[in-house]
């Protein structure tokens, strides 16, 4: 089974959109979702797999079987996770201003190269220090 990146990026109009990456040659097929939300997008990404699939079958085409590295642009990554932090929270973990994360969840600016990397390395930093937890 082939690993494929999967993009999630929120569209000018406020919907997400998750789509492969049609420059990998990987798969002999092209899928995408849209949603409200980014968990609408993604559900409706992998009812298109289902239904490729279900296709080439019907079709008697060979079908790439998947599973997808889905990786965020920093706006769908916000929107959604901020249902599990407060932009405060990221703002202590980041060391970047509440108010400027606020503008890349609203889209009214976008983070650069540099400060995508900071939030970066400061989740997965956080990440492993949660998967050090342990109760007694």
């Amino acid at each position: 089974m082939e690993t494929v990146k999967a993009f999630i990026e929120r569209g000018d109009d406020g919907t997400f959109g998750v789509y492969v990456d049609l420059k990998n040659n990987t798969l002999n097929y092209g899928i995408h979702g849209e949603g409200n939300t980014v968990e609408e997008a993604i559900e409706d990404f992998k009812t298109c797999y289902s239904d490729m699939k279900e296709l080439h079958k019907e079709m008697d085409k060979p079908f790439i079987e998947a599973k997808f590295d889905f990786h965020y642009d920093m706006a769908s990554f916000l929107q959604f996770y901020t249902a599990y932090f407060s932009l405060a929270g990221l703002s202590r973990m980041t060391g970047i201003h509440q108010g400027q994360l606020s503008h890349y969840v609203n889209g009214t600016r976008n983070p650069s190269k540099r400060t995508i990397q900071k939030i970066d390395h400061s989740i997965h930093s956080f990440s492993k220090k949660l998967n050090q937890v342990q109760f007694a």
